[in-house]
């Protein structure tokens, strides 16, 4: 295996692959920024448009740094440029027209019609400007029965299927423990708008990009989908066990759960060795995964007899010089300490302050992302509207 110099990916000197596009930013709460974020991260210039006054709803919700300001707001918005803006104020709407003008990209996301109620519906955008492509991440999409309909995470996540495969089969459908379906519809908006720059270079065409975020959480459930559509059953929860392969679960040590996933007969054996189970392959019970799917509860027990023996980190260092796929369940709070989120700059300092990096890495490009701190409301305000000032022909 190729040991791979970090410092190439790590390079700030590097050129930033999106260098030299413009992003105008109508995104707010988590969606939207999570998408203009990552755009930012790749080298993009975002203008964050905000209401005067009041900004992003994030800035007023915790938890809060202790300088009073938002971390939700800070963790979504490094990167960008503020600017607050009237959007039923003629002279404003010049200003963010002109904006439109000079800009690459254009992510929004309103409930649909919004856009078209300010004079700036997308289709209508594109029209005027060919080359601009236009990002709307919605809940349930343009188009659709439910496309009125409001949505946050949580509403998504409970419509989505995610939140009924969540959870123990005797609990209760449970929310995945962070805001998957923002995340999942922005991530799915920065796939979009990447796919539609390279389309545009070789065609000069620009286009609309219709994100929604109940697709973006339903596409996500793989495993449940290979049940409903292709087995044409109804899927239900299994707490931490994969639906078809085993032992691919966490396991009781002395002091606390791992998780060991092992999904062919060769890692089988080798887990069996490293456990001082060699019995268990000639099983017939175990001897193939079909059969230690369906006896899962008898193996187990197996394991759990001897993985008790001993602690949580000392099995995962014995398992892991083993070749066993293993992981020690972990809170997020170490999951940050651990050297591989070090070494891979999953964690840096903006401004002061620590946030999440980005997890795309290039070999030819920059991959440490913006180092430009999350925005004071209208902090780039007057620059901007000097930069932009409407000259006739907006």
């Amino acid at each position: 295996m190729t040991d791979y110099d970090a410092d190439g990916y790590l390079d700030p000197t590097k050129p930033r692959a999106l260098e030299g596009i413009t992003v105008v930013d109508f995104s707010r709460v988590l969606a939207g920024p999570t998408c203009t974020r990552m755009l930012a991260d790749a080298g993009a210039r975002v203008i964050k448009i905000e209401r005067p006054g009041v900004g992003d709803d994030t800035r007023q919700m915790g938890p809060f740094g202790d300088d009073g300001s938002s971390e939700y707001y800070r963790l979504a918005n490094v990167g960008k440029e503020s600017i607050a803006v009237d959007l039923k104020d003629p002279d404003d709407m010049e200003l963010v027209r002109s904006m439109i003008k000079h800009a690459d990209v254009v992510v929004e996301n309103f409930r649909p019609g919004v856009m078209a109620g300010l004079g700036l519906a997308p289709d209508d955008l594109v029209a005027q400007h060919p080359r601009l492509i236009v990002c709307s991440i919605s809940g349930f999409g343009q188009y659709g029965p439910m496309r009125q309909e409001p949505a946050y995470d949580t509403v998504v996540q409970a419509l989505s299927g995610i939140m009924d495969g969540t959870g123990w089969p005797d609990g209760l459908p449970t929310r995945v423990g962070t805001s998957i379906a923002d995340i999942a519809g922005g991530i799915m908006g920065y796939s979009g708008v990447v796919t539609a720059l390279v389309a545009r270079e070789r065609t000069g065409r620009g286009t609309t990009v219709d994100i929604a975020m109940l697709d973006s959480t339903f596409v996500l459930m793989q495993q449940c989908l290979m049940d409903v559509l292709g087995r044409r059953v109804r899927p239900t929860r299994l707490g931490n066990r994969h639906p078809f392969m085993y032992p691919f679960d966490t396991f009781e040590c002395s002091d606390r759960p791992i998780a060991i996933a092992v999904g062919n007969d060769h890692l089988f054996e080798i887990l069996c060795n490293a456990l001082g189970l060699t019995h268990l392959p000639a099983d017939a019970l175990f001897a193939a995964n079909v059969d230690r799917c369906a006896n899962h509860v008898e193996l187990k027990t197996a394991m759990e007899e001897v993985l008790r023996t001993d602690t949580c980190e000392s099995w995962h260092g014995r398992l892991v010089d083993a070749g066993v796929p293993v992981g020690m369940v972990l809170n997020i709070e170490d999951t940050c300490k651990l050297d591989q989120i070090t070494a891979r700059d999953m964690i840096k300092n903006v401004g002061g302050f620590d946030v999440p990096g980005t997890p795309l890495k290039f070999g030819t490009w920059d991959s440490v992302g913006t180092t430009i701190p999350s925005p004071d409301l209208d902090d780039c305000g007057e620059k901007l509207r000097r930069e932009f000032a409407p000259r006739g022909d907006a």
